[in-house]
């Protein structure tokens, strides 16, 4: 049996302002960061036998993991959309929203439509790739949202919807 796996879908181009400008200040950190983590490689290169080098080794890793997220970046910066201005109708659910649901116990949860670049769940930011997110896009006040979760089918109310 092989190894094959499907590619993952391609994540939506959209991203915030904020958004493309922390991803702008990554790009430039991690530069910086490449810079010190080259002249250390240099130096352990230099003390020797490689191959028992921890330090280089170390270094060679790091190197590495920060070349890998560069290229990345440097490919997906240019693909991104920032979207600046908000929807036309800002009754509705759409990128950027802030979505405030109740369920079914009264509880109430806000959460923020972002691209997938930006997620953040302790920030209450979710990708608009996720099930949440694509029940809720289109949605109004007062909609019902249905969407399963591991603990099965959740059902909750549109109770507030704000842009900025």
């Amino acid at each position: 049996m092989g190894r094959y796996r499907p590619p993952v879908p391609r994540a939506s181009p959209y991203i915030t302002q904020q958004g493309y400008q922390a991803l702008q200040d990554e790009l430039k950190s991690l530069w910086k960061r490449r810079a010190g983590v080259t002249r250390a490689l240099t130096a352990a290169a230099a003390e020797g036998d490689r191959s028992e080098n921890a330090e280089y080794i170390y270094r060679k890793k790091e190197l590495r993991e920060i070349d890998r997220r560069i290229r990345y970046l440097q490919k997906r910066l240019p693909d991104l959309t920032v979207v600046t201005t908000p929807p036309s109708d800002p009754e509705y659910v759409f990128f950027g929203a802030w979505v405030t649901l109740e369920d079914d116990d009264g509880k109430q949860v806000t959460y923020r439509i972002v691209g997938a670049d930006e997620l953040s769940p302790d920030k209450g930011w979710i990708s608009m790739d996720s099930p949440m997110a694509r029940a809720l896009m289109k949605k109004t006040l007062d909609d019902e949202v249905r969407v399963e979760t591991p603990a099965g089918m959740a059902s909750y109310i549109v109770i507030k919807v704000r842009y900025q």
